[in-house]
C-alpha cells in the first residue's frame, strides 16, 4: 500500500532538488544537525489543555514520547492540537462545538502533517473527541501512526460507592426531585472527579479508546490504564519505539483500518457495553479510510456478541477495574476463542491480534466481577441496537439492555432545544409514560448534534428512567442509559419525521422489535409534511455556519467531507 498522492517522505524532501539549503536551514533553527536529516521525522500531536482532566497530563506524556523519539532516531517535531471538554459544556450551547471539535481536530492533525510531509505521526488525546478526531487523521494520511491515550481517571468516593462525572449530572435530578438534599449535592460535585484522566465509566472516551487498541493502532492494555498511573508513561514510550518501527517497516493505518478490523472493534464495542457514539464514530473513521460500513453491520454484529462486562454507566465498575481484571486483551481473547474476532487481523506492532493475544488467558481471572464468563454474560446480544421505522428511516442507535420496560407507547411531549425538555424535567411537568421528544439538535440542525447527558441525567435523578421514552436526533452521553433512542435520522432539520410530531402524539419505542413509529395516519404524516418549512439557519458566520452546510447526516457518521 502506497502512500497518498502528494505525501512524500520529509527525508527526501530535504535532501535532494532545489529546496535543500532553505528547508535545512528553517530546520537547523529548531535544533537539527547534519546527522539528523537522514532520521524520519515525526509529528506528535499533542492535545494537551488544563480546561479538561481529560486532557491535563499529555504535556508530560509528550515531552517522553519525545525524548524516546529522539533515543530510536527520529526527528520529533511537537505541534498542538485542540481539545474542548464535553463535561463541562454539557448542558450549554457550547455542547454544540463538541462533535464540530472532531473535525477541526482530525483536519487539523492531517494538516501539519501534510504541510511538513511528516515521516509518522504520534497522537496524545483524552477527551471524548480526540481520539475519533487522530483516527480519520490517521486514515486521511496513511502514514505511519500510533495513538496515543491520556488514561482514565480514578473513581471519586462517597458513601461507599464509586463517582463517576455521571454522578454528579444525576445528582442534579435528585436534588430537584427532593430525593437529596443540597448538602449532598455538593458533597457528590466535590468528589466526583478526583484528578487527572478521562470520564472514568465506559462512556465515550474509554470506550473509544478501547476501539483504537482493539483496531490495532494502540498498544495492548493501553486503553485502560489510569492517567496518574506511572505504567501510563511507560506505554507511552513504548508507544514511541513501536512507532519508529512501524515508519522503518512502512507499516501503514490503513493496513489496520480494514473491514475485519472494524467488525473486530464493533464486537468490542459490544462486549465492553461502549457508548452509544461508538457508532457514528466508527461510521466516520469507516468513510475517512474508504472502508464500507453501515448502521446495519452494527446490529449484525450485536445479534453474535454478548455483553461480558458489567461497567457504568448501566453496571457497577469503572474502567480501573476492568484494567486490573485483564483490559481489553482480555475481552479480545475471549470474543478471539469464541469466533466474533478476526484474529488475521494486522496490528501497528506488525504481529497480528491473534499473535498479540496469544499469552492471554481464555477465561477471566477468578475473585472479580467486572469481566463476565461466556457461559454467564451479562446480556445475551449486544446492549447497542439499530431501530428503524417511521420515525427514523434511515436509522437511529439505543441501548436496549438492562432496561425494564423495553417498550412504550405513549403520549409526545414535544420540545425543540435541550433546554426547553431539561428546564420541564427540573420543574416536574414530565409524567410516567410520557414519551420525550427533544429534536432539531442534529447534526446540521443543533448544529453540532449536542449529546442529552443534562435532561437524561435529570430523568433518572427524577427516578423516571424506567418510566419515560425519549428520542431525538441529537447524541448522548456515553453516561446515558435508559429507554432512550437518538441519532434519528432524518434529522428534523431536513424534514425528518421527528419534524412532523404534534403534542400528544402516540409514539412507540419497541426494543424487541427495534422499531420507533409515530403512530399516526400516513396521510396525516404526508399532510403535516406539506406544510412544514425548514427554520431559519441559527447561525450565519463562523465555524458552526460552515459545519451546517457540510455535515452529513448521522446515519453517516456526520462527516464533512462527503
Amino acid at each position: 500500500m502506497t502512500q497518498p498522492a502528494g505525501t512524500q517522505r520529509r527525508s527526501d524532501t530535504i535532501t535532494k532538488g532545489v529546496q535543500r539549503t532553505p528547508n535545512r536551514a528553517m530546520l537547523r533553527a529548531v535544533g537539527f544537525e547534519d546527522a539528523d536529516f537522514a532520521k524520519p521525522i515525526v509529528g506528535v500531536a499533542n492535545g494537551y489543555s488544563n480546561l479538561t482532566p481529560c486532557n491535563m497530563g499529555l504535556n508530560d506524556l509528550a515531552t517522553r514520547a519525545m525524548q524516546e523519539l529522539q533515543m530510536v532516531g527520529t526527528m520529533p517535531q511537537v505541534f498542538g492540537t485542540i481539545t474542548v471538554s464535553d463535561g463541562i459544556s454539557m448542558g450549554t450551547e457550547g455542547m454544540k462545538l463538541s462533535l464540530i471539535s472532531r473535525e477541526v481536530i482530525a483536519d487539523a492533525i492531517e494538516t501539519v502533517c501534510r504541510a511538513q510531509c511528516m515521516d509518522g505521526v504520534l497522537a496524545l488525546g483524552g477527551c471524548d473527541k480526540n481520539m475519533p478526531g487522530a483516527m480519520i487523521a490517521f486514515a486521511r494520511l496513511n502514514i505511519p501512526a500510533i495513538f496515543v491515550y491520556g488514561g482514565t481517571i480514578k473513581p471519586g468516593h462517597y458513601k461507599g460507592r464509586d463517582l463517576t462525572i455521571v454522578s454528579a449530572f444525576e445528582a442534579v435530578g435528585e436534588y430537584s426531585a427532593h430525593r437529596i438534599d443540597e448538602a449532598e449535592l455538593q458533597e457528590v460535585e466535590r468528589r466526583a472527579c478526583p484528578g487527572a484522566g478521562a470520564c472514568g465509566g465506559m462512556y465515550t472516551a474509554n470506550t473509544m479508546s478501547s476501539v483504537i487498541e482493539a483496531m490495532g493502532l494502540s498498544l495492548p492494555y493501553s486503553s485502560t490504564m489510569a492517567a496518574e498511573d506511572a505504567e501510563k508513561a511507560e506505554s507511552t514510550a513504548a508507544s514511541a519505539a513501536a512507532l519508529a518501527r512501524a515508519i522503518e517497516h512502512q507499516i501503514l493505518p490503513r493496513q489496520m483500518l480494514t473491514r475485519k478490523s472494524f467488525e473486530n472493534a464493533l464486537a468490542v464495542v459490544m462486549a465492553l457495553g461502549g457508548s452509544t457514539n461508538a457508532v457514528l464514530h466508527l461510521l466516520a473513521i469507516a468513510h475517512a479510510a474508504e472502508v464500507p460500513l453501515v448502521l446495519d453491520d452494527v446490529e449484525a454484529i450485536r445479534r453474535r456478541v454478548p455483553v461480558l462486562c458489567d461497567l457504568k454507566p448501566s453496571g457497577k465498575y469503572v474502567a480501573t477495574d476492568l484494567h486490573r481484571a485483564g483490559g481489553v486483551p482480555q475481552v479480545m481473547r475471549m470474543l478471539l476463542d469464541h469466533g466474533v474476532l478476526h484474529g488475521d487481523a494486522m496490528t501497528v506492532t506488525g504481529q497480528t491480534v491473534a499473535e498479540v493475544l496469544a499469552d492471554v488467558p481464555s477465561e477471566p481471572p477468578k475473585g472479580q466481577e467486572v469481566i463476565h464468563a461466556w457461559s454467564q454474560p451479562m446480556y445475551p446480544q449486544g446492549h447497542l441496537a439499530i431501530l428503524r421505522g417511521n420515525l427514523a428511516t434511515e436509522g437511529a442507535v439505543a441501548k436496549i439492555t438492562g432496561v425494564k420496560s423495553p417498550r412504550i407507547t405513549g403520549p409526545a411531549r414535544v420540545f425543540d432545544s435541550e433546554e426547553e425538555c431539561l428546564d420541564a424535567i427540573l420543574a416536574g411537568r414530565i409524567r410516567k409514560g410520557d414519551v420525550l421528544v427533544i429534536r432539531y439538535e442534529g447534526p446540521r440542525g443543533g448544529p453540532g448534534m449536542r449529546e442529552m447527558l443534562a435532561p437524561t441525567s435529570a430523568i433518572i435523578g427524577a427516578g423516571l428512567g424506567d418510566a419515560v421514552g425519549l428520542i431525538t436526533d441529537g447524541r448522548f452521553s456515553g453516561g446515558t442509559y435508559g429507554l432512550v433512542v437518538g441519532h434519528v435520522a432524518p434529522e428534523a432539520a431536513v424534514g425528518g419525521t421527528i419534524a412532523l410530531v404534534r403534542e400528544n402524539d402516540q409514539i412507540t419505542i419497541d426494543a424487541t422489535t427495534l422499531s420507533l413509529h409515530l403512530d399516526v395516519p400516513e396521510d396525516e404524516i404526508s399532510q403535516r409534511r406539506k406544510a412544514w418549512q425548514p427554520p431559519a439557519r441559527k447561525y450565519r458566520h463562523g465555524v458552526m455556519a460552515k459545519y451546517a452546510a457540510c455535515v452529513s447526516s448521522s446515519s453517516k457518521g456526520a462527516v464533512t467531507d462527503a
